[in-house]
């Protein structure tokens, strides 16, 4: 595979054309009467019109055949992707899930779209407002099937196997380690290299943006230069009438047949497009003296709600860093949160619980139900020598955290086959230090 090249930049106006076609971009203006090289202009808009400058998405993609040009789209088979929220009962209880299994290709062939499933989520995609949380579990590349989410953005954590992801923007090679946001509307194809396994954010109602820094200053978290957003590519391709664009609308998937491949788009500009990013360029920040700043210190992207300071979601990350924090217990704290708390882990060994939690696998700690350190962490960092250490090293766990009060599908409960039940019992064994006799 050829090297990718990539411009780099987060929410940037950028301007690309393929260089099989230079000149490509109409000069001048958006909608000339005529484009070059006969292609089709075509805005795909990722707000409102009257958005203010600093929140208006779009880009402009010059095409050879428009996208409108599709059979009309039907039903197709769900699999288990859903937004029922009410199809399970409401489980309050902290929940930790073994890897999720990938099918051996021999057994059942999946791709990206027919390997997702549904783990949690609330809100409602009709009125845009609210989250689901997806395992993708994939063996197989989509041959001749695109896909376009309707609802919201995808935001896509490769656990196991790398991703080429073909984008009407152009190509992004995503590995373990990287992630990249498919924003809404914009159409896409994933090939897989053998079995592959992930996570998947979806919003509806808001794109992800940097955190603000606040007294951090200018600089810090997630850089913006750090992002990469691919370059124009495109294939002339036709596919006599057996190319499959699927919608996820309001919830529910659709298919349409066309004749042509949608990956067609010449040139393009705009600041409307998907992105990846590698989360090893995460500059991270930490307590120095003593005790801990709370972890959205670790913030990379955020989707905000309407309340300030309250997140729709934010994705964060737990990498590798330096512990120096003096008279403190270093692990994370015993909490009750007002926010949903669910967490991945990509590789490693997570400091808060090194037996259990395994990469594939994840936790859903949901709105103020208790959480903290099993009982084996919480002895040994009571009696650690605390001297400057490396923490989480080889290791990069990950939170999707929510405002929403998440339900868990029946495949999160049931089918998957994966939700452990005695997750409880690594706290059974905490027991009281107390005594009001020595301070």
């Amino acid at each position: 595979m050829a090297e990718l090249k990539y411009m780099p930049g987060f929410g940037n106006e950028c301007v690309s054309e393929d260089p099989r076609c230079p000149g490509a971009l109409p000069e001048g203006q958006n909608n000339p009467q005529v484009c070059p090289y006969g292609l089709y202009a075509e805005q795909l808009s990722g707000s409102a019109f009257t958005c203010p400058r600093s929140t208006n998405k779009r880009s402009w993609l010059y095409r050879i055949i428009p996208s409108v040009c599709h059979k009309p789209f039907k039903p197709m088979d769900q699999g288990h992707l859903t937004h029922n929220w009410d199809e399970a009962e409401a489980e309050p209880n902290q929940l930790r899930w073994k890897p999720f299994e990938i099918p051996r290709a021999s057994e059942k062939k999946l791709d990206f779209v027919s390997g997702l499933h549904t783990l949690c989520g609330a809100g409602e995609p009709k009125s845009r407002n609210g989250i689901a949380i997806h395992i993708f579990t994939c063996n197989t590349s989509m041959i001749n099937r695109c896909f376009y989410n309707s609802d919201g953005d995808f935001l896509i954590v490769p656990q196991q196997g790398k991703l080429l992801i073909t984008t009407e923007f152009g190509k992004l090679l995503v590995e373990p380690n990287e992630i990249c946001v498919i924003q809404q509307g914009m159409r896409f194809s994933v090939e897989a290299f053998g079995e592959t396994r992930g996570y998947m954010l979806e919003v509806y109602g808001a794109h992800f943006e940097l955190p603000d820094l606040g007294p951090i200053g200018a600089n810090g978290l997630a850089n913006p230069r750090d992002f990469l957003v691919p370059v124009a590519w495109y294939e002339d391709r036709q596919v006599a009438g057996d190319y499959t664009v699927i919608s996820k609308y309001q919830g529910k998937l659709f298919s349409a047949q066309q004749d042509f491949s949608p990956f067609n788009v010449v040139a393009w500009h705009g600041n409307y497009t998907p992105y990846k990013y590698n989360l090893d360029n995460f500059m991270v920040i930490n307590s120095v003296a003593f005790d801990h700043a709370d972890p959205s210190i670790f913030t990379v992207l955020t989707a905000k709600s309407t309340r300030p300071g309250v997140a729709l979601a934010d994705f964060v990350i737990f990498p590798p860093r330096w512990g120096v924090a003096n008279n403190t217990f270093r692990p994370p704290y015993y909490h009750r949160n007002c926010m949903s708390e669910f967490m991945g882990l990509i590789k490693g060994r997570y400091e808060a619980k090194e037996e259990g939690f395994q990469p594939g696998g994840g936790s859903l700690h949901s709105m103020m139900t208790p959480h903290g350190p099993d009982a084996e962490c919480f002895e040994k960092a009571s009696k650690a020598r605390l001297e400057p250490e490396r923490v989480a090293e080889g290791t990069m766990a990950f939170m999707f955290e929510s405002s929403f009060s998440m339900a868990v599908t029946t495949w999160g409960l049931k089918t998957s086959n994966c939700l452990e039940k005695t997750y409880y019992k690594c706290w059974e064994q905490l027991k009281s230090h107390f005594n009001p006799s020595c301070k």
